[in-house]
């Protein structure tokens, strides 16, 4: 399968030589007979796993006091967690809240080996309403838990278009109820082949993305290794990690206000997004280098999970509130936030959840994939405390085609929970900026 030289892919000229298609990720011992059937999944909070979750939580040990003054600058607030933890006990309704998850189609099916989980939703359309398939895919700590909110504006007809979404919104492997490899190097470079080949399996060539945060750099691979498949990319965490866009970030500090016409003061001066990426991005590192130790910890408390958990949700949704004991919790709805500690702790998918950072850290074949322009048509929202944030002559180093670029000046990394309408609105817009590019490149 040959690549054409101008797509700029310097270290292969031969895909299949590079990435393995169909790359088996399952148990050692497993079949190696892909098994094609598709189930349907029903989420269920049982009895037993709460009982265990409300003992463990009840019979834990004191926290060590937060300092007078501090709210949440050293971490989680203790008497604020002790707050959420009384509440995940006597009023967080597991049934109810596993009712609502259960409002939608969910399925299972084995790709490469593993077991993955996705919600389908087919809308229900008018003759003459285009119907459109949508992937989504979420990020960390997450799963398909996060577009809860989002499906139902994506699979409802809206004034002024003339298409609606067939959602697809995946649980990445090892996160939420996905199966997780025993193998390393499931980056997300392979991770962009197994959710390519459940679309093919779902009998779904050609389709849409949007996703975020981990989603968005599987995505981005997608995108990149197999153009032929996407028809567009939307995202709210559009990020170039192609080494000429760091060299332009630091060119473009010398004169912010004449590179970036829309928010310079997001990306400059670099000094202040220095010192927030050393403060918050300690856990990073971690994981990218030993998450398994800190993941047994997390595995065995619930308690501690939800403080970690909570806490990185937190400064995500609003960075500008650790003077406060919630430190940007309250950005979110708190039965969304324990409904994603709560998967994650009936799966016990915290370590392999973590383990992104570091097969992505030490895989060699995440930069030459992010090193190669995408010549898919892109779409970026940027709110306002998104982890990142690129101006746009940036981000046409990865994403030439960008043909829609919004600037929010609220919200945050979890758009789907935080601002869903904003998200859906930008999907719309964009798909319709999609298609014309499609058309015009078609003719």
């Amino acid at each position: 399968m040959k690549i054409d030289s101008r797509s700029r892919i310097q270290c292969f000229s031969d895909l299949r030589r590079w990435v393995d298609l169909q790359k088996w990720w399952g148990a050692i011992g497993g079949s190696d007979k892909e098994d094609n059937s598709i189930r349907s999944f029903k989420i269920e909070f049982n009895d037993t796993m709460i009982a265990d979750l409300k003992h463990r939580l009840k019979n834990r040990r004191r926290f060590t006091k937060t300092l007078e003054g501090t709210q949440s600058t050293y971490g989680m607030n203790s008497e604020y967690l002790e707050n959420i933890l009384k509440y995940w006990m006597d009023k967080y309704n597991f049934k109810k809240r596993a009712e609502l998850l259960n409002v939608f189609p969910h399925y299972k099916t084995r790709i490469q080996g593993l077991d993955i989980h996705y919600i389908r939703v087919k809308p229900k359309v008018k003759e003459g309403t285009q119907v459109l398939p949508l992937l989504m895919l979420h990020g960390w700590p997450s799963s398909s838990k996060e577009f809860v909110k989002v499906i139902p504006m994506l699979t409802t007809p809206k004034d002024g278009f003339n298409f609606v979404f067939e959602v697809v919104a995946a649980d990445l492997p090892g996160f939420g109820f996905s199966e997780a490899t025993n193998k390393p190097g499931l980056s997300s470079v392979q991770i962009a082949i197994i959710m390519r080949n459940l679309m093919l399996r779902l009998g779904i060539e050609k389709f849409y993305i949007q996703a975020g945060d981990w989603g968005s750099q599987v995505a981005s691979h997608l995108a990149t290794l197999f153009p032929n498949n996407v028809l567009g990319y939307h995202t709210n965490m559009p990020i170039s990690s192609r080494a000429i866009s760091i060299v332009k970030l630091f060119i473009g500090s010398l004169f912010p206000n004449l590179i970036d016409s829309g928010r310079p003061e997001r990306a400059y001066p670099l000094s202040k997004q220095l010192s927030y990426i050393i403060r918050e991005s300690g856990y990073f590192h971690i994981q990218a280098t030993k998450p398994d130790t800190l993941g047994y910890s997390l595995t065995d408390s619930p308690a501690g999970l939800a403080a970690y958990m909570m806490e990185k949700i937190a400064i995500c949704s609003n960075r500008d509130q650790l003077n406060t004991p919630h430190g940007g919790l309250e950005e979110l709805d708190l039965d969304d936030v324990l409904d994603t500690v709560t998967i994650t702790w009936m799966n016990e998918c915290i370590v392999t959840s973590m383990r992104m950072y570091a097969e992505n850290g030490m895989s060699s074949d995440t930069y030459p994939v992010h090193n190669i322009p995408t010549k898919v048509p892109t779409a970026a929202i940027k709110f306002l405390y998104e982890v990142m944030y690129q101006p746009d002559w940036i981000l046409r180093d990865k994403y030439p085609n960008l043909v829609r670029s919004t600037i929010v000046d609220y919200g945050g990394h979890f758009a789907a929970l935080h601002t869903p309408k904003e998200l859906v609105d930008d999907v719309f817009a964009a798909t319709t900026e999609f298609i014309k590019f499609n058309n015009k490149k078609s003719k």
